[in-house]
Parts: C-alpha cells; sequence; structure tokens
C-alpha cells in the first residue's frame, strides 16, 4: 500500500506551532508524507523540524499561504497572538483567519493529501476534509483532563453558587474536581463573548471530525482517556508526550526558537547546583506579567533558600529587578534569562527540581516528562482545569492559591508570602520529596509510552492504520 500524506494546519502561537511541529517530525519518523501549512510570517518557526527529517524517507515539506492580517484592522507586524494585542485585535485575528479557508481548498484540491490535521482555531477545515471526502483530525493541543472537565462545565451553563469564590463540583468525572466561578472567564464580559464563539466553534467541528489526537500519554490520566472515548463517545489517539520527539542537546536549545542564553552557560550554571536543587521559573509565551508581581516573585525567591531559573520576556524587563539581579549572581543564587529559554533543556537537568508555571498543557507535559514537582499558577485558558490535573489527581504540585483568570491573560496580585510558601512546600523534604517521586515515576511512564511497545507508540500505529483504512474504502 503506497504511502498517506498527512497535512498539518498550525495556528501561529508558539504555544500552539511547537506540538505541531514535534507532531509532524512523529508522522515523518513513521514513513508518512507530511505537509506543514503556515503563513510566511510564521514559517521560519519550522526550520528546524524541517532539517531534523531531511534524512527521512519523506522530510517534512513546507507550504505557505498568504495572510492579509492588515485587511482586518491588524497593525502592522500582529499577525499571531505571540506578539502584544488587544482583546480587539485577538478578536480581529480571529476573523481574518477565516480569509486562510481559500488558499488552503485550493492546496488541498491540488495535492489530494489523505488526512487533515488541524488546529481547534480553523473549525472550517471539516468543510474542506468533507468535500473532497478525506479525514478531518482535531488537535487541540491539550490533554484528555481539560477536555473533559470543559466538556462538563460548559454543560452547566454556569454553576449556581452565592459567590464567586464558593467552590463547586465539577459533575460525572472520574474525581471530585472543585473549581470556583473566578477560576472561569466572566460571561458577561465582551472578551468572553468573542472566546465563547471560538470555542464553539471549535466544539461544533470536532464534533464533525473522524476524530481527535491528543499530546498525552495514556498512563498520565487513563480515567479521562476512558471518559473522552466511552462517555463523551470521542474517537482518539494519545501520542504524547510529543516533545519527547527531540532528545539531543540541540534540539532541546533551539524547540520553538533561538534560545536567549548559551548552551554552554546554562548548562554549566545548573551543573554547578545540587541533584534537585533549583526551581525553574517560566509563564510561557503569551502570559504577561505585571511589575508589581515580577517584584513579589522576586522577593519571595530571594527569601527562599533555593537556586532558581526565571525566565522573564524582554518585553517585560523592568527596574523593580534592579540590584535583585546582581545580589543573586553574587551569590551564585539566580539565573535570570531574558527572552527565550530553552525549557526542556532545563527541565530535564538533574539540578532542577520544581517548575513555577502557569500549567499551559505543554509545559505542564514537559515538566511531567522532566520529573519535577510544579507550583501551579494558572492565568487562563484551560490552565485551571490542567492545575488541578497537576494538584489534585496527580498530586505532583501545590496551588499557588486563590488566583482569578484573566482575560487580560496578566499574572499579578499574589503576594511572596504565597510564591515562598508554594516553592518551599514543592522544593522541601517531606511533602516535595512524595511530589517529585510521583514525578519521576510518570516521567518514566512518559518515556516508555513513546517507545516502540508503548502506549502512545502503539495508538500512533493505530492511527495510522485507520486512516489507511480510510484511504482504501
Amino acid at each position: 500500500m503506497s504511502t498517506c500524506h498527512v497535512v498539518l494546519v498550525p495556528f501561529m502561537a508558539y504555544g500552539h506551532m511547537i506540538p505541531m511541529a514535534d507532531l509532524a517530525v512523529l508522522f515523518a519518523s513513521r514513513g508518512l508524507q507530511t505537509t506543514i501549512i503556515t503563513t510566511s510570517s510564521s514559517a521560519h518557526r519550522l526550520t528546524k523540524s524541517i532539517q531534523k527529517t531531511a534524512n527521512y524517507s519523506y522530510p517534512i515539506s513546507l507550504h505557505i499561504v498568504k495572510f492579509n492580517a492588515g485587511e482586518a484592522g491588524l497593525p502592522p507586524g500582529i499577525d499571531n497572538p505571540d506578539h502584544a494585542m488587544s482583546n480587539e485585535h485577538l478578536s480581529r485575528l480571529f476573523e481574518a483567519i477565516s480569509t486562510l479557508q481559500e488558499p488552503i481548498e485550493q492546496f488541498v484540491e491540488q495535492s489530494q493529501p489523505d488526512c487533515i490535521v488541524a488546529d481547534m482555531f480553523f473549525p472550517w477545515t471539516v468543510d474542506i476534509a468533507a468535500r473532497f471526502n478525506i479525514p478531518r483530525i482535531a488537535f487541540n493541543g491539550t490533554g484528555f483532563f481539560p477536555q473533559c472537565v470543559a466538556h462538563e462545565v460548559m454543560r452547566l451553563n454556569g454553576p449556581t453558587v452565592s459567590s464567586d469564590s464558593e467552590p463547586f463540583v465539577v459533575p460525572n468525572l472520574p474525581h471530585e474536581i472543585k473549581l470556583t466561578r473566578k477560576q472561569l472567564p466572566k460571561i458577561e464580559s465582551e472578551e468572553f463573548k468573542v472566546f465563547l464563539k471560538v470555542i464553539m466553534q471549535a466544539v461544533e467541528a470536532e464534533a464533525k471530525s473522524y476524530g481527535v489526537i491528543v499530546n498525552s500519554f495514556y498512563e498520565l490520566e487513563p480515567e479521562y482517556a476512558h471518559h473522552y472515548r466511552e462517555v463523551m463517545k470521542r474517537k482518539a489517539w494519545h501520542v504524547g508526550p510529543v516533545s519527547l520527539c527531540g532528545k539531543s542537546i540541540d534540539d532541546k536549545l533551539e524547540r520553538g526558537k533561538k534560545s536567549s542564553i548559551n548552551e554552554d552557560a546554562c548548562l554549566k550554571w545548573l551543573g554547578s547546583k545540587p541533584h534537585g536543587s533549583v526551581i525553574y521559573v517560566s509563564f510561557g509565551s503569551i502570559v504577561k506579567v505585571t511589575s508589581s508581581q515580577i517584584y513579589e516573585i522576586a522577593m519571595a525567591l530571594e527569601a527562599c533558600d533555593v537556586s532558581f531559573v526565571w525566565v522573564i520576556k524582554k518585553d517585560q524587563e523592568t527596574s523593580v529587578l534592579d540590584g535583585f539581579e546582581a545580589r543573586m549572581q553574587a551569590k551564585g543564587k539566580g539565573l535570570i534569562i531574558k527572552g527565550w529559554a530553552p525549557q526542556v533543556l532545563i527541565l530535564d537537568h538533574e539540578s532542577v527540581g520544581g517548575f513555577v508555571t502557569h500549567c499551559g498543557w505543554n509545559s505542564v507535559l514537559e515538566g511531567v516528562s522532566s520529573g519535577v514537582a510544579m507550583v501551579a499558577w494558572p492565568v487562563m485558558a484551560e490552565q485551571f482545569y490542567n492545575a488541578k490535573l497537576v494538584t489534585d489527581v496527580l498530586q505532583i504540585g501545590v496551588s499557588i492559591g486563590d488566583v482569578e483568570w484573566s482575560a487580560e491573560s496578566t499574572c499579578e496580585g499574589v503576594k511572596r508570602d504565597a510564591i515562598e510558601r508554594a516553592v518551599a512546600k514543592v522544593m522541601g523534604v517531606e511533602e516535595g520529596g512524595e511530589m517529585r517521586k510521583r514525578a519521576k515515576e510518570l516521567k518514566e511512564k512518559a518515556s516508555t509510552a513513546v517507545i516502540h511497545g508503548g502506549s502512545s507508540h502503539s495508538d500512533l500505529t493505530t492511527f495510522i492504520q485507520n486512516i489507511k483504512g480510510f484511504k482504501s474504502k
């Protein structure tokens, strides 16, 4: 039987593109002809992935489509949500994305692929797939657990509680998961209306899709893999953690984009610290951290008796760090990376024992794959659900405390005492030691899942067989 041609359509944000690029490498490594469709401004983000497959039977190929973001009223240079943008601009971006439908449909008609794997933010790819009678596979960039929780929360249509801070139990789930209205987007806000419209379109498209590819592994969330398939009745294949497809130092160093720190300097600093003694602090590619919150984090880290690596975006550098960085360097206690950090390289280092994270799914999975305990500090999107998986189900982390869903993707309002307590708990001997032990066990299960005979490797085989079966019919 001839090989299958799979087309991937990633959303332009780093948090969506990175796992989709890893997925493309996985497909190519299994002998699938693989094409990624993207815009000219995002193509450079995929260079490393394409280079990895240069010697494969079918190297990853790239197809560029024109994206006229300016026609939607977006300022020049703002064509993906990794740029700082207002909610109005974000709304216009989602509207502008629909203009990609026609050029993508033209490519599908010309190249006649056997399958489309599309990000959730391209719901109209369902119509393209239907027109050419090929399967459309949804890729949401998150795990089974958050999708199950989100499904039940949406069915509630607003929990009946007396205040935003009163906890309610999400019904029909394998575990007792408690949330508050504070941890959900505000229904009356304009931002939520835009968000809800996009999410509802994605949910409808997923229901019409042939199936869903999930960046997870069965052993991480078995009850929720079952719930998703058997209770929600969704066809799904778990093929992760996809981050484990890049095992060399070069892969880890430039995953996403070029690191802002020299590899040797980073590894030398980490290598000078005792095993499990360093905590890594990062809030991903989109979350904005206010100057006042940066100050609270700095004071907490200085008060803690642990070494740290802290990632701060270049556009969030602030004078509140004046003197702090010098003091930390003089003590050999802290390494501040301004810009893009080689997150997987750092988390994988034996000196790192903890991770302060916004709980984006990529970060959670990378933390699990590295066997570190976590301080869960969610900000937006499904991060509050992911945090519950970390703290309540897997029990490999602690909550930062009472934080609120942010429409502006802004991290603020947590005082240094709360940060210090959470870091001390995760990095401590007793409670932290138990968390790290459980995290190390999950790390081993993640490593086993992606090798031949493992749960994710086997599910990817099943996926390929399903697509070939569809093609033969």
